[in-house]
């Protein structure tokens, strides 16, 4: 009943998944970071603050708040954890949410160009940012932050955008045969 739906069940009888992942986990390092550096804090002035009456309120009131710290936290695996991206042959989907599942989505077709971007710290960690440009408006999927290996995702996203570079290639050869057999005919004819 809580439990978020897969995305799988989103998708249409006729659509074939080409990715499904979920973002990097360098993406949580900052909120670790954030939740550790805070406990520690608390951890520090509790030690600091002496015992007493209103020392052991302080105390309770600061363990409270260590406690909202993690639960935080948690939170925000979970968030992680139940966020998928999703690409079919037909469309990107992105669904996230604990309590509300949010669903962003936007068809292959409306897709013009295509680019990623790896920092310093996403090449030694293996992520990356996709950026999904659409004819029009801004889309809800233009950013992608923490692609995990974006090399082979934004290469099978191009392969579905914009065709397989072997088939393209063969495909102009084709064209170049038949405008050059037809270049002869109307040669031979005159």
């Amino acid at each position: 009943m809580f439990a978020p739906r897969d995305p799988d069940e989103y998708l249409l009888d006729n659509e074939r998944r080409v990715i499904r992942l979920r973002r990097h986990w360098a993406c949580l390092v900052w909120n670790l970071f954030e939740a550790v550096g805070l406990l520690i804090g608390f951890m520090l002035v509790s030690f600091m603050v002496p015992e007493g009456d209103s020392g052991i309120l302080f105390h309770n009131l600061l363990w409270y708040v260590g406690l909202i710290v993690l639960i935080r936290f948690a939170y925000q695996v979970l968030d992680w954890y139940v966020e998928r991206i999703v690409v079919t042959d037909k469309r990107f989907l992105i669904t996230s949410g604990i309590f509300t599942t949010n669903v962003a989505m936007m068809p292959i077709t409306k897709v013009t160009d295509l680019t990623f971007a790896r920092t310093l710290m996403g090449r030694v960690l293996g992520y990356g940012t996709l950026v999904v440009e659409s004819a029009g408006q801004i889309q809800a999927l233009n950013r992608i932050d923490s692609v995990p290996n974006p090399d082979e995702v934004e290469d099978a996203i191009s392969s579905l955008v914009f065709g397989d570079k072997k088939t393209s290639q063969d495909r102009f050869s084709m064209l170049k045969a038949r405008r050059a057999a037809v270049g002869k005919r109307k040669a031979a004819k005159i």
